[in-house]
Parts: C-alpha cells; structure tokens; sequence
C-alpha cells in the first residue's frame, strides 16, 4: 500500500457554526449543497474544507477531556499564496472586511518572500504568503520542485 500524496479535505473545529460559515461566505466561498446542519462543506478546486462543531469534532475522532477554552494557538496555519507582496496585503485587508482579525500584518520575511497572518473567526490561523522562489501556476497552485 501506499499513502498517496494528497489531502482531500480539512475540517475545521468551531464553536459558531453560522458565524465562521458566514465568513467564508463573505470572502466569496460558495457552500455545498452537501452542508447540513452541523457541517458546512466549501469546495475548494481540489480539496474541501468542513466546518463541525468543535466538541463534535474531537468525539468524532474519540477524543474527550477537551478543555472549555481553545488555545491560543492550535500549533496549525493554513496558507494562501498569492502572485505578488501587494497581494498579500490586499488578501489580507480583504479577510478583516469579512470579519477575519489581522494577527501579523505583511511584511518582509527572512526566506526572501512577503508574508502575514489573519485569523477566521474562531482564531484559526491564516498565512498570506507571497513566494518568489516558488511560483504559482495557472490555477493558482504553489509548485516545487522534485
């Protein structure tokens, strides 16, 4: 067997289902008409990202004992790589119009790219990078090298 080089989908624990599903509506994501109510489902060219309540997220994976207060960091971001530094502070700006709160504004970044950092709603952690040593291709993917 092998473990193939992919990831179907991520699925996000929140507390307000509604709240975080109307952010991603507002950055213009289109909600699955395979949502129900507990889940909401975002097709996302390729992979499909789930929002579940949180506590029933952590009994779904057999998880108990979970605290009534998430962390402050949940040790994960996810990342959205732009064609330009100018696009990740417009990415950026767009995500706090939609509700989303800036935690590291853009800015000049050690490996030689631009980057910053929102966070939806429920503080899960977003970084808008701009990577000029790993370009996208047509769709918008990032690409490396072998």
């Amino acid at each position: 067997m092998t473990f193939q080089r992919r990831i179907s989908m991520i699925t996000l624990g929140v507390d307000d289902l509604a709240g975080t599903t109307a952010f991603y509506e507002r950055l213009g994501w289109k909600r699955s008409s395979a949502s129900q109510e507990g889940v909401t489902f975002f097709g996302l060219d390729g992979i499909v990202l789930g929002l579940f309540g949180r506590r029933a997220l952590a009994e779904d994976a057999g998880l108990s004992g979970l605290p009534d207060e998430k962390p402050a960091f949940s040790g994960v971001a996810l990342a959205y790589n732009v064609g330009s530094a100018a696009q990740v502070d417009e990415t950026i700006a767009f995500a706090a119009e939609c509700g989303g709160t800036v935690v590291k504004p853009g800015e000049a970044v050690f490996w030689g790219g631009y980057s910053g950092y929102f966070a939806d709603p429920e503080g899960h952690l977003w970084e808008v990078a701009y990577n000029p040593f790993s370009p996208l291709d047509a769709n918008g993917r990032m690409t490396l090298p072998d």
